[in-house]
């Protein structure tokens, strides 16, 4: 919930003789699922979850489909997956998809969000850019994304690229210790 403070109103105890604030309080937007591909280029795919919807295997594999469309885009490329090692991501269904279209997949240590890009680079820019507006409609939100999305330069996207491998070495020379920016 969102609890709106400018929009309190004050009202009068008149047995305690003192204010008392009520505050409208306002639900928040329902949450907004994105995926996302993207590389040192930049954006490739955005795909947004239908609401009440989870992730899921059958989400991962839909989206790794997905992914056979994205290697034209990129197709001088070898195409490799990396993601955490979440179940869905994981699963028997989403590793045969990812099989079935011959792409690889970057093994990722199990709780490390440390050394994920999309955890420790993309989205928490993406969330200091949300954070403080508000948004009527999940259409709103998912504009707002699309626009920081296209706002991005290739060099954003680099950066992002090369924080990975800083912090693979980081870690790979702390015998696996997490990594802090």
């Amino acid at each position: 919930m969102i609890l709106n403070r400018s929009n309190c109103r004050r009202s009068i105890d008149t047995k305690r003789h003192h204010l008392r604030k009520k505050f409208k309080v306002f639900f928040s937007a329902r949450k907004v699922l994105l995926s996302i591909f993207w590389d040192s280029e930049g954006v490739i795919h955005t795909e947004f979850l239908e609401q009440g919807n989870t992730v899921n295997s059958t989400i991962c594999e839909h989206t790794g489909e997905t992914e056979s469309e994205l290697r034209r885009v990129r197709s001088e490329k070898v195409s490799i997956i990396h993601h955490d090692n979440a179940r869905p991501h994981t699963s028997l269904e989403t590793r045969t998809a990812i099989d079935r279209l011959g792409l690889r997949t970057l093994p990722h240590p199990p709780y490390s969000p440390d050394l994920a890009s999309s955890d420790f680079f993309l989205f928490p820019k993406l969330k200091d850019y949300l954070k403080g507006n508000r948004y009527e409609t999940d259409e709103d939100v998912k504009n707002a994304v699309l626009s920081w999305c296209r706002d991005k330069t290739a060099d954003f996207f680099a950066d992002g690229i090369q924080q990975v491998v800083r912090r693979w070495r980081l870690c790979i020379e702390r015998d696996g210790d997490y990594v802090e920016t």
